[in-house]
């Protein structure tokens, strides 16, 4: 195959827990497409062994069937494990995408090759690569074009967007829900439905993925509606919005104003009104408070954005939208210039979010300088051994404390006898804090799961690990 050919690779992780910079990859899957969504190549199905110092989710072994057992015995060593993932995705004009992998995957990727000292976010962007994801594709189907493919509903009637569910309703093979490999069939699958059923609006949203070409669309002058599908949006319009972009935050997240709700607290509250009602839960409102109709959107996460024409008659109808209301607020909008001086103060300074104490989830405390990161490849490359003498020079004070883990859950034989009583003290003070809620839970989940066989099986399982982990 001809290296510069684009092509998807398709991906999915399982995990130990919801959180890809507090929890641990356990299973991964990907394999490459051609640009007609042809599978080519061998398929990557590998596993990671857990750290040491870290106790796995219950619930989410419960979700995978994935075992510790199964992943200590046939598992990679993180480094090896996001090496050879690493290794596909830097393949030249490969565009990576999964199902929610904006928000969850390729998070799970970066802060995985920023424990192992891996550029985090050079696979995306790098050597004509790029990323996607197909769910606020699939919103964007359902809402604006939705003849061709069966929407399934979910138990409050609303339409279910989880991949096991539409790739049912689709008569797709998904036996193996949660499984990566099968989610990542189960997802080719569901773009080859779109791009057969919707070629024109997979194109067009393929085409405007990346930063720039969505960029086009967006005029701030004029405040020209776009049409906006996202999960964050109400269901009500089918997760879909008119927005006209009013400006840009310091770290270039496009300001939106939402046309299809009523613009009037824009209109009558100062820039700290606005703000403190912004920052304020829908469900805290006061009784005829209205909510703020300000969203961001990141044009760097692949939201989906189109024109104005792509609201047809039939989506106006699909979506409920009262087009020429939006439309209205706009010029109101455009009369009341003052409400762009307003959010550009409210947004002025960049929420503050605090700082986990935890060096190993403080991937976004700042960008790695380039001497430090070819400080940071001669790591990566350096025998096991030589780690701990190593004479680098580095100015970011994150590095040594990696380093330190990195060795100390990889290479641990090759820690001094001062390194390894402090790793096992560090380990010790962790699963003191952890383990007796830790076991509380457990024993609920075997509570609640009794009567279950093969959920008592994985339980007793992570029972045992832990145990053996803990003593």
């Amino acid at each position: 195959m001809h290296t510069d050919q684009p092509t998807f690779f398709f991906f999915d992780y399982e995990t130990w827990g919801v959180s890809p910079a507090k929890d641990r990859p356990c299973q991964f899957a990907g394999v490459r497409t051609d640009a007609d969504l042809n599978v080519i190549g061998e398929p990557l199905v590998i596993y990671c062994r857990p750290p040491a110092d870290y106790l796995p989710n219950p619930e989410a072994a419960l979700v995978t069937g994935i075992t510790p057992q199964k992943a200590m015995k046939e598992g990679l060593s993180e480094p090896e494990f996001i090496t050879a993932i690493h290794n596909e995705m830097s393949r030249p004009n490969t565009c990576t995408l999964g199902y929610n992998s904006v928000r969850f995957d390729d998070e799970v990727t970066r802060y995985t090759c920023y424990r192992n000292f891996i550029e985090p976010y050079e696979w995306s962007y790098k050597n004509g690569n790029s990323r996607w994801d197909l769910l606020d594709v699939m919103r964007a189907c359902h809402a604006l074009r939705p003849e061709g493919v069966n929407w399934p509903k979910n138990d409050e009637g609303n339409t279910s967007f989880r991949l096991e569910h539409l790739s049912v309703a689709n008569g797709i093979e998904h036996s193996n829900a949660h499984d990566a490999m099968a989610d990542v069939y189960a997802t080719i699958e569901m773009a080859k439905k779109i791009k057969q059923s919707q070629p024109k609006l997979f194109d067009f949203f393929f085409k405007h993925r990346g930063k720039q070409k969505l960029n086009s669309l967006v005029d701030i002058v004029n405040m020209t509606p776009l049409v906006h599908v996202s999960g964050m949006l109400s269901t009500e319009h089918q997760k879909t919005a008119l927005i006209a972009p009013i400006g840009w935050t310091p770290i270039k997240a496009l300001i939106t104003v939402d046309l299809t709700q009523d613009i009037t607290p824009l209109i009558e509250l100062t820039a700290d009104e606005i703000k403190d009602r912004l920052y304020t839960k829908r469900s805290d409102l006061e009784e005829g408070q209205l909510p703020i109709p300000v969203k961001l959107v990141h044009l760097n996460k692949c939201p989906i954005l189109a024109p104005l024409g792509v609201l047809t008659t039939d989506a106006i109808e699909h979506t409920q939208i009262d087009k020429d209301k939006c439309l209205q607020r706009q010029q109101l909008l455009l009369q009341h210039p003052q409400i762009r001086e307003k959010l550009d103060t409210v947004f002025l300074e960049n929420r503050q979010f605090p700082v986990s104490p935890n060096i190993e989830e403080q991937l976004y405390n700042g960008f790695f300088s380039p001497a430090d990161k070819a400080q940071m490849r001669i790591i990566r490359e350096a025998k096991p051994e030589v780690l701990g003498s190593l004479d680098i020079q580095v100015t970011d004070p994150r590095i040594a404390p990696l380093l330190f883990n990195y060795r100390a859950r990889n290479f641990f034989h090759t820690l001094t006898d001062q390194e390894q009583k402090r790793w096992l003290l560090h380990c010790r003070d962790k699963f003191e804090q952890e383990v007796p809620n830790y076991l509380l839970n457990l024993e609920s989940l075997g509570t609640q799961h009794q009567g279950d066989e093969h959920k008592m099986k994985i339980l007793k399982a992570i029972y045992h690990y832990v145990e053996q982990l803990v003593s």
